[in-house]
């Protein structure tokens, strides 16, 4: 019988940590709704006392979440610990989630303590953390660059302190396949009540290896794979969920491992967490980038027709993807609309569905057919939206490149409308000051970028627009077959979730 192995992920926290990559509150909570849909075994929802706005999106993932368990990241104080258990109490299943450096390097340097210190820390922590909660995970911070006779000794008497799980990380992403395979081993034997905890990885991507470590040390022994969403994470990233769960399901003859991963919910895992940060994975991506499943070379081509598993390892359906072969139009009727929602996945409200599909009679006016990435689309976009302080009412762009671009932007503010012009680099630069003019932020566009959604000269555009404002980044999104409207519309988007981020 295969082994059982638990899928953690830290897509909320650890990947939220990645440059360009925060999130709102109802972005977090739309996030944690899908790693349930994934059917990941535990959500690491943040780090509760790093701020009020970490604190409170653990708590109300905490709330919404029911079958996965909800952890909290707590340094080995009493003050984090306190502010963990006060988010994560509300959960079905609660975890605390505790860490100190181990290595020789980060005790010196870092936390200007010896390790005996350290070992003190460690283990009265876990016993606090304990008194909140059963479930309880230490992370020795940088395992994999400290003594692993230390190691066994502070894994130990944490597990006697009351720890369930424990956690060997590379923090730095420094360790290699076989070097951690040994290492988790060694942790096994040596470690002589490791029976009454699982063992966790956590891999960082510094040098490629993250999910080449996490697939060694699951072969070694450990129970729980620490990763993220895409590969997000600080740096270079950690190690991706979907390619470690598409590897122990695809070569399950090797692994002979087994995870309850519901795989045809990745590609829709993958698409919303772009939306929300705007960071789109690179075509050759493994598993969910667009030329994972694409053929152009004719001999491919020629051996896919024929046999698809003479190129392709693993269905385009299983890690979500569907054909795009039916599409929809503008005769298509709100009961054909309403099936092809439920047939992609998305479970909407009445509200939400009558929304989007006002919104795909509005796109299928402009092109003549909506294909499935087209509604996903429309779908993703409505489910995080924030209240529309500022809304585009029209615009007229003036452009060539004879004169100067002039931008004139009316925006609807409750029940007046305002209007400004201006010059600008290109119709986009002229939209984007005329726009400045109105709501008078201090911000800083920090980034831009337009996507096509599908091919064809009718595609929508897809804009992604990043402002800056008091060191953090607002992430704006737009969809029309217009890319200065989508352009404006990424703008505004941005604008309103600093706003609506400004009043909670």
């Amino acid at each position: 019988m295969s082994r059982q192995i638990k899928i953690f992920d830290t897509t909320l926290r650890d990947g939220e940590q990645s440059p360009g990559c925060s999130m709102n509150l109802r972005e977090k909570i739309q996030m944690a709704k899908q790693l349930e849909n994934l059917n990941v075994d535990v959500i690491e929802a943040g780090f509760a006392a790093a701020s009020p706005g970490d604190f409170q999106s653990v708590r109300e993932i905490a709330k919404i979440i029911k079958k996965s368990t909800v952890a909290s990241l707590a340094r080995t104080r009493e003050d984090d610990i306190d502010k963990a258990w006060e988010a994560v109490k509300y959960a079905a299943k609660p975890r605390i989630h505790t860490f100190i450096a181990t290595s020789d390097i980060h005790m010196k340097y870092k936390l200007k303590m010896k390790p005996e210190e350290v070992l003190k820390q460690a283990v009265e922590m876990v016993r606090y953390a304990k008194s909140y909660c059963d479930d309880i995970e230490f992370s020795a911070e940088d395992a994999t660059r400290s003594d692993p006779d230390f190691l066994v000794e502070i894994f130990e008497k944490v597990i006697d302190a009351g720890a369930t799980v424990i956690n060997v990380p590379d923090t730095v992403g420094y360790t290699t396949p076989d070097e951690f395979y040994n290492l988790i081993q060694t942790i096994q034997k040596r470690v002589k009540n490791i029976h009454r905890a699982e063992i966790s990885v956590h891999c960082h991507n510094d040098l490629g290896l993250a999910v080449a470590n996490t697939l060694a040390a699951a072969r070694a022994g450990a129970t729980q794979l620490e990763c993220t969403i895409n590969g997000i994470g600080e740096r270079a990233g950690n190690a991706a969920l979907e390619e470690i769960v598409m590897a122990l399901r695809t070569r399950k003859d090797f692994f002979d491992l087994q995870c309850d991963i519901e795989t045809t919910q990745i590609m829709r895992a993958s698409r919303l967490l772009s939306q929300i940060t705007g960071v789109q994975v690179q075509p050759n991506k493994a598993i969910v980038g667009a030329n994972a499943f694409a053929h152009e070379s004719g001999i491919h081509q020629h051996g896919v027709l024929n046999e698809r598993s003479t190129y392709e390892i693993m269905t385009p359906e299983s890690v979500g993807l569907s054909q795009n072969k039916m599409v929809l139009g503008k005769h298509s009727g709100r009961h054909a609309f309403e099936e092809r929602v439920k047939m992609l996945g998305y479970q909407l409200s009445k509200e939400e569905l009558n929304k989007a599909f006002q919104e795909f009679k509005q796109l299928a006016d402009k092109k003549k057919n909506v294909y499935n990435r087209d509604i996903e689309a429309i779908v993703s976009k409505g489910s995080i939206e924030v209240p529309k302080v500022y809304e585009l009412k029209r615009f007229i762009i003036n452009t060539g490149n004879t004169i100067t671009s002039t931008a004139t932007i009316i925006l609807k503010v409750q029940d007046q409308e305002i209007e400004e012009v201006s010059a600008g680099e290109g119709p986009i630069d002229a939209a984007f000051k005329a726009i400045e003019k109105i709501v008078a932020l201090d911000t800083s566009l920090e980034d831009y970028a337009l996507h096509s959604v599908t091919e064809g000269k009718d595609a929508q555009g897809d804009a992604i627009v990043k402002l800056k404002k008091d060191e953090k980044i607002y992430v704006g999104r737009g969809l029309s077959t217009d890319i200065v409207e989508s352009s404006i519309h990424a703008y505004l988007d941005a604008v309103n979730k600093i706003l609506f981020e400004a009043e909670e």
